[in-house]
This record gives C-alpha cells, structure tokens and sequence, in this order.
C-alpha cells in the first residue's frame, strides 16, 4: 500500500496540538451565575467523562478525514509501456582497496567507493527511460538490484553498499558474469555492462577473459573503468591512539585485462584517477545509443481513500447523534 499525496500525513501531527490549546483555552461555560452562592448545593457532584470521549471521536474523526485526503491505494495489476533507452548492469567494486582517498570532491578527501556511488547517482537520475541493474563484487558477486525502470529503488540499494559488507578480494570475472546473467534473457538490441574496478583479479572462479567471451557471444558491450590514480594512493588507517593516518598504497590495476575486456566486446577501457575524470567517463557513455523496448510495469491503483473516509464520517455521526441524544449536555 502507498500513498499518492504522502506529504498530507503530515497533518496528523497538528493535531494534537489543536488539541493541547484547545483544552489549554477551555470550555465556554454552560451557565453565567453573579454569585457561586446560588449554585453551592450542586457543587459537590462529580465531573462526566462524557464530554471528553465526544471530544475524542471528533479528534478521532479529523485524523480519520487527513488519512482520506492522502489518498491511501495498492498497486494491482500490470501494464505493458514501451520504454526508449537501453538495458545497462553497473558492476561495482566493493573490495578493501576501495576505500582509498586518492579522489577530491571541494577540496575534501574522498574515498574510490563514495565518488563512485556519487557519480554513478546522478548518472542513473540523467537516463530516466533506461532499465539498469547493479551488481556488486569482491572476492565474490551478489546482485544488489535487479533491471529496473524504478529507479528510487535502485538508488535506496546503492546508498547500501558498504565496504566490508562481502569477503574481500577482486573477483573481476565473477562480477562480469553476475552481471550477464540479469542480460541473458533480456530481448534487447542494445545491453551494457559498466564494471568499475581498482584492482587485479584475485578472486572467483571465473576468469575475467572469459567472461568475456560470454559477453561476446551474448552482444553484451562492456565498458571497463580503472578507478584509481596512478602510483600510490593514501590509504586511511588508525593508529594506537585512535588518530586517522594515511599509508601510502601502490596503486595496482590490471589496465591490460580491462583493456581485454572492452575490446573483445566492442566497448572501451576509461582510467578514472580523479573526481573530474570520473565524471566525464559516465558523461560520455550517457551519449550511447538508444532502442525502443516493451516491459511490464506495475501503474494500476485501486483506491481505498473511501474507507478511512467513510469512517470518519461514521464516527462523526456517531458523535453528534450521542451528544444530541443520550449525552446531551445543557444547555
């Protein structure tokens, strides 16, 4: 269940303010007397709970009537759309390494994962007709969100990848073969693979050329990204009194394996070793090409702003017909 106009619910919490200063202001009096002396023989009877319970349904009715207005539906059914983009997997290193600060975003340090996660954000929000999927990869693959055209989705999945989060390692092929598999399938005239890496393969048991070949014989393009300056990076550690230091890290990427890989499948092998180069390598595969293609696509609603909206009016009725009727109050 969802809800089309979400921000409404924030309503609600007005509420029990309205309610606070309400009870803050008081009642209006139901009586005006000049003297308490003409009313001291009734002063001793004891205060009703009546009028807080009718108090209550109404509070209970204008909560009832916010939950209608936001619209509250599920999403049942699926409709065919057609789609003008392309089927692309973002292959993405999750190794140790990765954690290398040799990126600068305003002057800051900025480690191989976080610019990487940055960039490829804003690359994912520019190609809105586009199915992509992510795949991530140390010493071995997961898939870490499928094809999809719901790209809220695929951007919660991968603000959750963690260094750390898989065994460690570099397994190259692996993650090329992880991301085939969500293309194998998929009738489509143009499929791209994006694997972004820092290191050399060490991992898995799928050899990277091979992989390869499989994306070769699929018509799988592969568009490989060495992340990473050259030399040495700064590597942060602690050290025994808790401080953040920087050891220095050679910088060891298997450039002539990525290379390879791109050739063999009509793509092309791009050096990332800063912020700028990054970004400029997603900007040029966003002027790849495009096709048209059909996908299912869950858009039908039914609608269930009736009930809370039927309630409510219920139990407003409810409340005026009580204090009206039996918990009349005078005058």
């Amino acid at each position: 269940m969802s809800f089309a106009y979400p921000y409404l619910l924030s309503l609600l919490l007005l509420l029990p303010v309205l309610a606070w200063l309400k009870g803050k202001r008081g009642r209006q009096a139901a009586f005006v007397y000049s003297s308490v002396q003409l009313v001291k023989g009734i002063v001793g009877i004891s205060r009703s709970s009546i009028g807080t319970i009718l108090l209550r349904m109404r509070w209970l009715a204008l909560a009832l009537f916010v939950i209608a207005l936001a619209r509250p539906r599920i999403g049942e059914g699926e409709t065919i759309i057609r789609a003008s983009g392309i089927d692309i997997v973002v292959a993405i290193d999750l190794s140790g390494s990765m954690a290398a600060e040799d990126f600068e975003v305003k002057g800051q340090r900025v480690n191989r994962l976080n610019i990487a996660k940055e960039v490829l954000d804003k690359f994912i929000r520019k190609r809105i007709s586009d199915r992509i999927g992510l795949v991530a990869f140390a010493g071995r693959a997961y898939v870490a969100a499928p094809l999809t055209l719901d790209h809220d989705f695929l951007l919660t999945n991968l603000e959750r990848l963690n260094l750390g989060s898989i065994e460690d390692g570099t397994a190259i092929g692996s993650g090329l073969t992880a991301a085939l598999n969500r293309l194998r399938d998929i009738q489509s005239k143009s499929k791209i693979v994006i694997l972004m890496t820092d290191g050399q393969n060490n991992a898995g048991k799928v050899p990277p050329l091979t992989a390869a070949e499989a994306a070769q014989a699929l018509g799988v393009k592969v568009y490989t990204i060495g992340v990473g300056t050259h030399g040495t990076a700064p590597m942060p550690q602690t050290d025994v009194f808790g401080r953040k230091v920087y050891v220095p890290m050679q910088v060891d990427i298997d450039e002539d394996t990525l290379k390879a890989i791109s050739q063999k499948t009509n793509g092309k092998y791009y050096r990332a070793d800063n912020t700028e180069a990054l970004r400029q390598i997603y900007g040029e595969i966003d002027r790849l090409e495009k096709t048209e293609v059909e996908i299912k696509k869950y858009q039908q609603y039914r609608e269930l702003f009736a009930w809370p909206a039927l309630a409510g009016l219920g139990v407003l009725l409810l409340e005026m017909i009580l204090a009206n009727t039996v918990w009349r109050r005078l005058p």
